[in-house]
């Protein structure tokens, strides 16, 4: 199958006109005709085939134009009032929050969980506006998460609350399979690394910085979690994700004590596989998540290790040109393909 193909139907599935699993599909159709010409030369080329499927014939009456502006219409209708409810509820918590008994807590969290999540369910099972469905879906997990956490309390109730949100997220990604659910579950699984973190694993007499460093190996797992998800799910959206993990895990180690040189390793490491992946894949959200997390790492982890400018600027020279190495090596092997 030639690269041009490839090209194009990534260029296809980054703009996502396409998902992963069609362009898979029209990948190995095309090369099902290809080997099945090569077995048969007498067999029609496609190329052919098509040519004369194209010639002219009777006329054939013209199909009415798929109207698709009341479809987008309700479907930002959708988003609208979702996203109203949501603010209706947070407003309605904030101003009476010293007011609201625990009952009343917990109703309304609940009450918002359950219309939001329905909507999903009713949406999903419809099988209409898939993406309107994961979207409600990903509010919905998110109060169902919180209410759980007003409903118990204390730190038992912050692990519950997480718990919940992160086993509903999981049936919504088997299920609906978007990345609005992906996005939801990154921001549950960060708020249950900060979670365990200081209310399981740090003891009471442990500073903020020491505990540090555990936040940043969770949020490696995370990544881990993710990249593994990119395997089976919206890939772009999954790597991203994972990119993002990485530069969280950065960050606490810059906090943590003596933890500049692992923030380096982590902030490196995340972006060059990124970058990897946007020279294999062109996928342009991989090249902009792998050079933000650089620019912000090397900078902050280099001052703080050096406490000058100077050192600062030698590092960023060293990156740039480890850089500008990697762009030369995949654009000699791309020419190469």
């Amino acid at each position: 199958m030639s690269s041009r193909l490839d090209d194009e139907l990534s260029r296809l599935v980054s703009a996502g006109v396409l998902r992963q699993y069609q362009a898979d599909s029209i990948r190995d159709a095309a090369d099902a005709e290809i080997d099945a010409a090569l077995a048969d030369p007498g067999r029609p080329h496609p190329q052919a085939a098509a040519q004369a499927a194209q010639a002219p014939g009777p006329p054939k009456p013209k199909a009415p134009p798929v109207e698709a502006h009341p479809n987008a219409l309700v479907e930002v209708l959708g988003y609208i009032g979702g996203a109203l409810l949501l603010g209706a509820v947070a407003l309605l918590t904030l101003a009476n929050w010293g007011e609201m008994g625990r009952a009343a807590r917990v109703s309304t969290g609940t009450t918002a969980a359950v219309v939001l999540l329905g909507a999903a369910v009713v949406l999903a099972l419809m099988r209409r506006r898939e993406q309107l469905s994961s979207a409600l879906a990903s509010l919905g997990c998110c109060v169902a998460g919180f209410a759980t956490y007003v409903a118990i309390e204390g730190e038992t109730g912050q692990v519950a609350g997480v718990a919940v949100a992160l086993a509903l997220a999981a049936v919504g990604l088997w299920w609906l399979e978007g990345s609005s659910l992906l996005v939801a579950t990154f921001g549950i699984l960060a708020v249950g690394v900060l979670v365990i973190t200081a209310d399981v694993l740090t003891p009471d007499t442990g500073s903020a910085a020491n505990s540090a460093g555990i936040a940043g190996t969770g949020f490696i797992i995370v990544a881990f979690v993710f990249a593994m998800l990119g395997l089976v799910r919206d890939q772009a959206t999954s790597w991203s994700l994972a990119g993002a993990a990485m530069f969280s895990s950065s960050i606490c180690w810059l906090v943590q004590d003596r933890g500049e040189i692992m923030a380096l390793a982590v902030g490196t490491a995340g972006p060059a596989a990124l970058l990897v992946a946007y020279g294999r894949t062109r996928r342009s959200s991989y090249a902009v998540v792998g050079c933000a997390i650089l620019l912000v790492i090397w900078p902050t982890s280099l001052y703080q290790l050096t406490d000058n400018m100077a050192g600062v600027a030698v590092g960023l020279v060293v990156a740039s040109g480890v850089l500008l190495l990697a762009v030369l090596m995949l654009s000699r092997r791309r020419s190469n393909e």
